[in-house]
Parts: C-alpha cells; sequence; structure tokens
C-alpha cells in the first residue's frame, strides 16, 4: 500500500520523466494550460498569468504534502517541460482506486509522449501504489483524450451529466476506468 510522506517519486521512461511538479515550471505550463486547444478541457479556475500557475502548482504541492494528490510534470531529456499528470485522488482502504488526470503541449500531440506518460503512471499505481482500479474523466467532446483511454485498455462505463462547474457552465464527464485485472490480460 502506498504512502508517498508528501515526496513525489520520479518516473523515467525511454522519452519522457516525470518529475515532481515545481514552481519553476510555472512559465512552461502556464502556456500549456492555458492554450486554446488544452484549456477549454481542464476542470482548473482560469489562469491569467504564470504567476497564477505558480499559485497552482503551490496549492498542488501543498495536496501532495498532505497526500490528497500527486502532480508530475512530463519533462523532455532535455528538461524541457511538455505537459503535467497526476493523480487528482485515491482512496486505498476499501476502495483502491485512484483518478488520473493529464494535458500535454499541442506541440507534442501524435508522437507517443503521452501514451508513455500514462503507461508511467499506470504501472505505478497498480505497482507502487496498490490500487486496483483507476479511473479517468473527460469532456465527452475530447475525442483524443477517450481514443487514448480506450487504446490503453479503459473501458468507458457513462456519462456523469452536468458532473462539473466550470466558466462555462455545467459540463459532463465521461468516466472512464481500467482494472488491475484488465492491465493483466
Amino acid at each position: 500500500m502506498y504512502i508517498c510522506g508528501g515526496v513525489t517519486p520520479e518516473l523515467h521512461g525511454a522519452r519522457i520523466e516525470l518529475q515532481a511538479i515545481a514552481v519553476c515550471h510555472a512559465p512552461a505550463l502556464y502556456e500549456i494550460w492555458t492554450h486554446p486547444a488544452v484549456g477549454p478541457w481542464l476542470n482548473a479556475p482560469p489562469l491569467e498569468s504564470a504567476c497564477d500557475a505558480g499559485q497552482l502548482i503551490e496549492l498542488l504541492l501543498q495536496m501532495s504534502r498532505e497526500e490528497e494528490s500527486l502532480r508530475w510534470s512530463i519533462a523532455l531529456p532535455d528538461g524541457k517541460i511538455i505537459g503535467s499528470c497526476g493523480y487528482n485522488q485515491w482512496q486505498l482502504a476499501g476502495a483502491y482506486r485512484g483518478e488520473i488526470g493529464c494535458e500535454l503541449s499541442p506541440v507534442y500531440w501524435g508522437q507517443g509522449y503521452m501514451r508513455e506518460t500514462l503507461e508511467l503512471m499506470l504501472d505505478f499505481g497498480f505497482g507502487t501504489m496498490g490500487l486496483n482500479r483507476i479511473e479517468a474523466l473527460c469532456h465527452p467532446g475530447n475525442t483524443r483524450a477517450a481514443g487514448l483511454f480506450r487504446a490503453l485498455g479503459f473501458s468507458q462505463e457513462g456519462l456523469l451529466r452536468q458532473y462539473r462547474h466550470t466558466g462555462a457552465g455545467f459540463q459532463d464527464a465521461a468516466l472512464f476506468a481500467l482494472l488491475r485485472s484488465d492491465r493483466q490480460k
């Protein structure tokens, strides 16, 4: 059973590294989080500046220290930050499930970086954290995310009507899930 003690471990893939999100990543993440092709899909408050992104990162770091969430920046070998990902929440006792979230700079879409990222996260969730079920929520219109989740073996289990409230109003969320036993097939 995973207890992180407020420390986010680094995870290494063939082409990317997942490093603990840091305030120094705020300028790069601000550009990604506010990109017109990314921002509308996020369940996050509107950001006006890199300073706002830094404050959001501080909140995410506090949540990590309190073991309420776990967030990584996705980095290339040269250190360039191209996205972020993490466990928005998890519940071990009685449920052994977690919910993931992720976003990537559109410059890197379609090149397998997010698939590699999610593979690292799934291995960590099922292996180190001891999860049995990993969930992902996405806007029903986000066909790229839905397609990636399906390609990784997730099943769409339903539609959560008016699940989130954003600046655009109430939004539905598609619920995808992957079980440990699905991953082992």
